[in-house]
């Protein structure tokens, strides 16, 4: 528990090959089912301040009330995806704090002398997500995420999905 954020509800994983990845996270851990979106649709998204094309697939699936996101970047647009793979890592990229008072967390965080790193908007003004940049540790940037809208419906039908989950149709292709 965090005291500045409360639970971490994420673990986000930067990965070269998704698809090997959630054949890992299937096969060997046996966590699933994957809710897998081959090609993200972001309203915005900016590193830095500066709008960038990302192109990512993402893939997400719960371990008790932990999510894990696979994350998988298909361009060479800035991100801090492509800075962390740049950097010689692959794997535990993030950990994220989910809010419904977005907007009061990520004003904290800036008064708090955080900093931007990248950041964007899926499926209107209740799917904002935010990056802090971090010099510190690679595998511990924060993000925050707003589920105060279909996002937080969507992610609690994932969690939902997993607590029974036999192995069967462990791949779910969404969009």
């Amino acid at each position: 528990m965090s005291r500045f954020f409360g639970p971490i509800r994420q673990n986000g994983y930067v990965v070269r090959d998704i698809r090997a990845a959630m054949d890992h996270w299937v096969h060997v851990m046996g966590v699933g089912p994957w809710f897998y979106v081959d090609r993200v649709k972001t309203d915005y998204f900016h590193y830095k301040g500066q709008d960038a094309a990302v192109e990512m697939s993402i893939a997400l699936a719960n371990a008790g009330d932990l999510q894990i996101e696979l994350i998988q970047q298909r361009n060479d647009a800035p991100s801090m995806y492509k800075d962390f793979l740049d950097a010689g890592h692959e794997g535990l990229q993030h950990v994220a704090f989910w809010s419904t008072s977005y907007q009061a967390l990520y004003e904290d965080c800036l008064a708090r002398g955080l900093k931007v790193g990248h950041e964007g908007q899926i499926g209107g003004p209740q799917g904002r997500f935010c990056y802090f940049e971090n010099a510190g540790h690679p595998g511990a940037v924060i993000e925050i995420s707003d589920i105060s809208g279909a996002k937080g419906a969507f992610f609690e039908h994932i969690r939902k999905a997993a607590l029974d989950w036999d192995g069967t149709d462990a791949i779910r292709a969404v969009g």
